[in-house]
């Protein structure tokens, strides 16, 4: 009992020590900088020296990683609140409410984000010796431990940028052991489900990628049921488990995010945005788009570009940026 007692508070100290690593490592890499794109293909680093306010945005498939501080996201009426304990797994597109919750200058929040390849998921997959737990009825998006193993692969691939010469040959290598540790971790059975054709999770995902590629086009949820291959209740059902809301729900997160940041980054008025995403009546935009924001489009524009506004927080990797103006 004393052997595993001694064995779990060493892994406990390792796994702080790397945190405490893969937080210089970030911090070092990123400077000044609230995000950094970098050579490393599909990674993202964060800082944020304050909270940041509310932001609506879309998760597209990946993982975050926090290495200081701490972040809160909502998906529907589900609550995820994550930090260096705990990484973040999004497995399909999802429009989130996010917002930092823990930061400061003395200790800002530091995160990766590192987008996830569905070919790389599938053939680690495909091999033998990686067994997963079957999957249940969940949402898209799920937290999991942050291990010694997975710490490590982190500080690893951040570590990288220092030597730019080993990116093209190590990075990909890295970014698999990545993908294995969230396999084999509690959470792996989502990624499996997203990734493996014929799953009803991999159907709905193709509704879901429908959806965000055509989110300006009338939706009729039988023309989305053949796309995925599955009756109209049973997409419902599915639909809703992995996103928590319906076909049209999820269709107009994404549209009033799109309108929000085509204002926002391209000046267009309320009626021109609304008319671009989609919508027939500019009227029923602005109602849906002040219920949705808190505030009619043009005032919340205005609130927005103010001097005074607190940060908003958004993403360029990992996620797509449909509202915000810096990412996390």
């Amino acid at each position: 009992m004393k052997h595993r007692s001694g064995e779990a508070s060493l892994l406990r100290g390792r796994a702080h020590e790397l945190r405490e690593e893969l937080a210089r490592e970030i911090a070092s890499s990123i400077g000044s900088a609230e995000n950094r794109a970098t050579d490393v293909p599909g990674l993202t680093l964060h800082r944020r020296t304050a909270p940041t306010a509310r932001c609506s945005m879309t998760y597209q498939p990946g993982v975050t990683v926090i290495a200081q501080g701490r972040k809160r996201v909502e998906l529907g009426r589900n609550v995820f609140i994550y930090d260096a304990s705990r990484f973040l797994l999004t497995s399909v597109d999802l429009p989130v409410v996010s917002r930092v919750i823990e930061a400061s200058e003395e200790a800002p929040c530091l995160a990766l984000s590192l987008k996830l390849e569905m070919p790389v998921v599938r053939e680690l997959l495909s091999r033998e010796e990686i067994q997963v737990a079957e999957a249940s009825d969940s949402p898209g998006m799920a937290t999991g431990e942050t291990t010694v193993e997975f710490l490590s692969a982190c500080c690893r691939l951040v570590d990288l940028l220092h030597t730019p010469q080993d990116i093209p040959f190590l990075s990909g290598q890295i970014q698999r052991e990545i993908v294995y540790r969230i396999l084999r971790s509690a959470v792996g059975a989502r990624l499996q489900a997203i990734a493996t054709q014929g799953e009803q999770s991999h159907r709905t995902a193709k509704a879901i990628a429908w959806i965000g590629a055509n989110y300006a086009k009338p939706l009729r949820v039988e023309d989305l049921a053949e796309i995925a291959g599955m009756g109209v209740s049973t997409l419902h059902h599915h639909f809703r488990v992995l996103t928590a809301m319906s076909p049209l729900q999820y269709q107009k997160q994404l549209r009033l995010q799109a309108a929000r940041g085509r204002m926002l980054m391209e000046g267009l008025d309320a009626a021109s945005a609304a008319f671009e995403v989609g919508y027939e009546s500019a009227s029923q935009f602005n109602r849906e788009y002040s219920r949705f924001f808190g505030q009619p489009p043009m005032r919340d524009i205005r609130t927005l570009r103010s001097p005074s506004a607190p940060p908003l927080e958004s993403v360029n990797n990992g996620v797509r940026t449909l509202s915000g103006r810096d990412s996390l």
